[in-house]
């Protein structure tokens, strides 16, 4: 399919700002290529789960259109998804199983040669360093059915929980927030709210290029409801920002303030549901339970005038933004990784979940505190199946011994079989990696899928050297940084070219069918996966390795929703035939065959598990017959959730003398993640060619910088060298960098903090004290950068 530069600009402006701009909406993503078959499955991209129609030709995948069926996105799509098919068939696709030599360059061999290889290496480390010196790092761009194959492996096979995914790194915050304060994971309601809303506030998302169709959603609803109202709590004016009744420019890392501040003058004013407050919640500081008179009293600390010292936010949109929340009659808050990628990203969780449970805008149509996913399926692969190194299947705690003793039964193993101790988190993980020689590097060898955290982590200076001197083996489509640094790189297959389920950020799992065969040699991760445990000897434990992908899968999924039957998140109905006939997926809790799913949970009528009595016996719920609304996961047993009494902090770095700068980073609209797919688009890599910083004017004049001139940018960990963008979108002393960029010197990463939140142990990717200086006048720059040399060098 052709799509000309006028089309291409045409498609970005409308999914992103088309209502800021006057023009209309967007006409559903379709296609009129000429196709043998159209194939139902999901974008491969951001969390919002759009669903697509993939169309084959001749063997091969040619156009991609949204799914009208889809609840999620009604045929629309972005211009990533629109075009991802174009990057499956990019020259530099791996093909074939490689091997480094002695002499440092990859040498091309067999499967067999390879996954002996592997094996023989995993095998080596057990025995000398015992069954935590190899470790997995998956992605959220895994199928939920890879995810927990090498969740299985590792945890019933290798008897070890290093097991890790980059999720850690953008959603782990909203997860601890969802934990402590409603007693389980993932959200009340679903996307369905938006278009009930009253008011609708956005924060640390920049919804209109990070989820592009989300942002259609609440355009379309605004326009069509003037009334309703949009708020923004961002530190820049983004495009999403722009579209907004009211904005709350913030510094970073303040806004805990400001959610104080607004649950202050909500109460003072009488807008609050004392009903609900009473009936529903606790308030707690994690140790005692408090009085509501002592939680005023905790509040008035945080009057608008302190607060606007603190954040640089007027008083009076703190003002107006607390009316507007409050008495509305249905507020629903979005938010992503500006509140997540923070060293108190679970009490900012928390303070927002609060606003909610203080007014009673939660369970009801319109109302709900939604985290927004980053990747595919972070939700439904990573945390659902406990890819983590702290769960298991099923979202809970390897602590938990009962836990424990249900999936060793499920998996048939004996009691006592799974580690009781968590595994290191991801920051931790990749510190703890490096070479034989290395007594401090007690992680000698790591399989990553489907990511490339030697682009992605922060502060990589530190881990780069760990990476390189361990035995590194890699599962990707496309040669990465993180290739760079490989002993072994094994061809993954494309989405479209293996199948599986994603599962989005709104509770629904949907199914991919597989439409063509990969390319050269290249296998999906789960035959890959279910090889090594056949090699390892755990053929029993994991038995789908045959070479049909979308039999294996179906083996793999049918596994995990035992393990989630009768449980709070359960799958058990969502079986793979019924998932094939779905032409939208389902939500859970779906408890049996032939439930519909669930749009809201915890609400009588709405919620399952209200009256599942398996449920109930195997979690010990006693849910009163007359509960409307009861948040049953709660630990204390009282159906209640936690309002929460956190105190201000700040982040782990603020400006000073030496550093006098923020500095945040984040996506724009055309890039995913590190730019190996979308770079390799041709309409989408020229469009974005190369990172830059955003400067304002008032520290550009300061600085004698002018747009196009190098700025180089250093913090404490290190430096990048990027081509200023003159404009008043942030506020002065606020930097901002894209990190897609795959130029070595242009890779912000190096300069981001890995300082991490005490409970998620997510790190704060957005937020690092940083210096400036012009480096050169505007020069000629390398763009597009893409690596296609799998023997190239990292530095």
């Amino acid at each position: 399919m052709s799509l000309s530069r006028r089309d291409f600009i045409k498609l970005s402006i409308a999914s992103a700002t088309a209502a800021s701009i006057g023009l209309s909406l967007p006409k559903q993503a379709e296609s009129k290529e000429i196709v043998d078959k159209w194939v139902k499955g999901t974008c491969r991209f951001c969390g919002t789960g759009c669903g697509v129609y993939v169309g084959v030709k001749d063997g091969k995948v040619v156009a991609i259109k949204g799914n009208p069926d889809a609840k999620t996105n009604f045929g629309f799509l972005c211009i990533k998804g629109f075009l991802a098919y174009k990057c499956m068939y990019h020259p530099d696709r791996l093909k074939y199983p490689m091997i480094r030599q002695k002499n440092g360059r990859f040498k091309k061999v067999s499967w067999d040669e390879a996954l002996d290889y592997v094996v023989k290496k995993f095998k080596y480390y057990h025995k000398k360093y015992g069954k935590d010196s190899v470790a997995y790092y998956g992605s959220g761009q895994c199928t939920t059915e890879e995810s927990y194959t090498f969740n299985k492996l590792w945890k019933g096979g290798f008897r070890s929980n290093m097991v890790e995914g980059n999720p850690r790194l953008c959603m782990a915050s909203a997860v601890g927030g969802y934990i402590t304060t409603f007693g389980s994971d993932e959200p009340v309601g679903s996307y369905a709210d938006i278009e009930s809303a009253k008011c609708i506030f956005l924060v640390g998302s920049n919804t209109s290029e990070c989820h592009p169709i989300i942002f259609r959603r609440i355009m379309r609803h605004k326009m069509r409801n003037p009334e309703v109202k949009v708020i923004v709590c961002e530190p820049r004016k983004t495009n999403t920002a722009k579209i907004a009744d009211l904005w709350l420019p913030v510094d970073p890392g303040t806004d805990l303030a400001i959610f104080h501040s607004m649950a202050r003058e909500i109460i003072k004013n009488n807008w609050h549901d004392k009903k609900f407050i009473d009936e529903h919640t606790r308030i707690t500081d994690g140790k005692n339970v408090y009085t509501f008179d002592k939680y005023v009293e905790f509040l008035e600390q945080f009057t608008p005038e302190t607060v606007e010292k603190l954040s640089r936010c007027p008083a009076e949109n703190i003002r107006k933004a607390a009316k507007w929340f409050a008495t509305s009659g249905a507020s629903m808050t979005l938010w992503t990784m500006g509140l997540n990628q923070r060293t108190r990203g679970v009490w900012a969780n928390n303070l927002i979940h609060n606003l909610h449970l203080i007014t009673g805008n939660i369970c009801k149509p319109g109302a709900d505190s939604f985290s927004l996913t980053g990747q595919p399926n972070a939700c439904g692969g990573v945390r659902e199946t406990g890819s983590l190194a702290h769960l298991l299947p099923g979202t809970k705690p390897v602590k938990n011994k009962k836990w424990r003793t249900h999936v060793e039964k499920v998996w048939g193993l004996k009691p006592g079989t799974i580690d009781p101790k968590p595994g290191f988190h991801t920051i931790k993980m990749f510190g703890a990696l490096g070479g034989e020689k290395d007594p401090n590097k007690p992680i000698k060898a790591m399989l990553t899928s489907t990511t490339n955290p030697a682009q992605s982590l922060p502060n990589l200076n530190k881990y780069i050297k760990g990476m390189k001197d361990a035995f590194l083996v890699v599962l990707d489509i496309f040669p990465t940084k993180t290739t760079q640094l490989a002993d072994v790189v094994l061809p993954a297959a494309f989405l479209y070219e293996k199948g599986g389920v994603f599962g989005c950020s709104e509770r629904r799992s949907q199914l991919t069918e597989k439409a063509v065969n990969p390319p050269g040699e290249a296998k999906a991760d789960i035959w890959i996966a279910a090889q090594i445990a056949k090699r390892m000897g755990f053929e029993k434990l994991i038995p789908w390795n045959m070479d049909d992908s979308m039999k294996a899968n179906e083996m793999a999924w049918t596994d995990y929703i035992t393990v989630t039957k009768d449980t709070d998140h359960s799958l058990w109905g969502a079986t793979y035939d019924r998932l094939k006939k779905e032409k939208a997926g389902i939500q859970w809790p779906c408890p049996y065959p032939g439930h519909p799913g669930t749009y809201k949970r915890y609400v009588r009528g709405m919620d399952p598990m209200f009256e599942h009595e398996e449920f109930k016996k195997f979690f010990g719920k006693k849910i009163p017959k007359d509960a409307k609304i009861y948040f049953y996961m709660d630990k204390k047993g009282e159906g209640k959730a936690n309002i929460w009494l956190r105190p201000y902090k700040g982040p782990a770095e603020v400006p000073d003398a030496e550093y006098p700068f923020y500095l945040t980073t984040g996506r724009v609209i055309a890039h995913w993640h590190t730019g190996t797919m979308t770079m390799r688009i041709p309409e989408i890599a020229r469009s974005y060619p190369y990172a830059y910083v955003e400067i304002h004017p008032d520290d550009a004049k300061k600085y004698n910088i002018f747009e196009g001139d190098l700025v180089e940018i250093v913090s404490r960990r290190g430096k990048a060298i990027l081509p200023a963008r003159i404009t008043k979108n942030s506020l002065p002393g606020i930097l901002f960098v894209p990190w897609f960029d795959q130029e070595i010197s242009r890779m912000i990463n190096f300069v981001c903090n890995d300082a991490v939140d005490p409970g998620s142990k997510e790190p704060e990717f957005k937020i690092a004290a940083v210096k400036i200086r012009k480096h050169t006048g505007a020069t000629k720059l390398t763009e597009k950068v893409i690596i296609s040399d799998i023997n190239s060098n990292y530095y």
